[in-house]
């Protein structure tokens, strides 16, 4: 299934073939009663997306709100989106872990849980991972994962800077110092007799 172009959630649900809605409509249940409180429930990049509204965290690096799960019906099968899991090491263990111990093969890139049923599913692996990390520990999360990301960023923009700026002077120069000459005006002459 493509991108949703869905303008909100029931307008997304009601999309769906009633099999796959089925299979939404049980995983968004569960993360509903297991997203702990301060987190939203929106509509964000064509899914159903779980978050941190700007209103209480507003410094995001793309201005969106600070997404922590997101569930999609993908064209060959279904995403879990596991912020939480992504950028806490133990969290995703522990994932890994219960999966296995469940005999499941776990389809997990590094945030992205990939299944084609519910049966693929540690669902109470899946609740407690989400329930496990409220706004505020997230928050404090991903400011601890950004800080080096910034900190790389504000160097390099140091570094870079008069390099870049040396580099606008001396094309300005260049463009100054290649500009042809203005051309003289024509001086008509005369076809009359004297």
């Amino acid at each position: 299934m493509p991108r949703s172009t869905a303008l909100s959630i029931e307008d997304y649900l009601v999309a769906l073939p009633p099999v796959r809605r089925e299979v939404i409509a049980t995983v968004r249940k569960l993360i509903l009663e297991n997203l702990p409180q301060g987190y939203e429930e929106t509509l964000a990049w064509g899914m159903l997306g779980y978050g941190i509204p700007l209103a209480r965290y507003p410094h995001t690096y793309n201005g969106q709100p600070l997404g922590y799960v997101a569930l999609a019906a993908q064209k060959g099968g279904y995403s879990l989106y596991l912020m939480g899991a992504y950028m806490d090491p133990a969290r995703d263990r522990a994932l890994r872990e219960a999966f296995a111990a469940q005999g499941l093969k776990l389809d997990m890139g590094k945030s992205c849980l990939r299944f084609k049923s519910l049966a693929d599913l540690h669902l109470p692996a899946i609740a407690r991972s989400i329930a496990g990390m409220s706004v505020a520990q997230y928050i404090e999360l991903y400011e601890r994962v950004r800080a080096p990301t910034a900190a790389i960023r504000e160097t390099v923009a140091k570094k870079v800077a008069p390099k870049q700026a040396a580099a606008k002077k001396t094309a300005r120069k260049s463009s100054v110092a290649n500009k042809p000459a203005a051309a003289k005006p024509a001086v008509a002459k005369s076809t009359r007799k004297k």
